[in-house]
């Protein structure tokens, strides 16, 4: 059971920390939250997979082994979201060397401004 505890504790870590950054307004705060939802769920998928210690990732005739499936479906994801991040990160550095500043672009910051402006 402490095992489970952990991983389910860390899956719980990383993505209230993912949220939390996604949230912000500056964009490399929110790229490195999508990083970290993106680690929360593949440690998921590799979790779903039965969590065994020291047990072959293949089907013998072994009493034990660990699902092989999740293991693919985890080392593809890396490989998807290191492509991806590495494509917003160009986004974002384009985005921040034409406007000279990082900040998400929010038009209604005060509800009083979009008040007045609406008038």
């Amino acid at each position: 059971m402490g095992l489970e505890l952990l991983v389910a504790s860390a899956i719980g870590i990383l993505t209230a920390a993912g949220m939390y950054l996604v949230l912000r307004l500056r964009t490399f705060p929110v790229i490195m939250g999508i990083s970290l939802l993106t680690y929360a769920v593949n440690v998921f998928l590799f979790a779903s997979g039965r969590l065994t210690v020291s047990a072959p990732p293949i089907l013998t005739d072994a009493t034990t082994y660990a699902d092989p499936l999740p293991q693919a479906l985890v080392l593809t994801a890396i490989v998807i979201s290191f492509g991806m991040t590495a494509v917003v990160v160009m986004i974002a550095l384009g985005a921040y060397l034409g406007a000279n500043d990082d900040e998400v672009n929010d038009p209604v910051t005060d509800p009083d401004d979009a008040v007045e402006k609406a008038t």
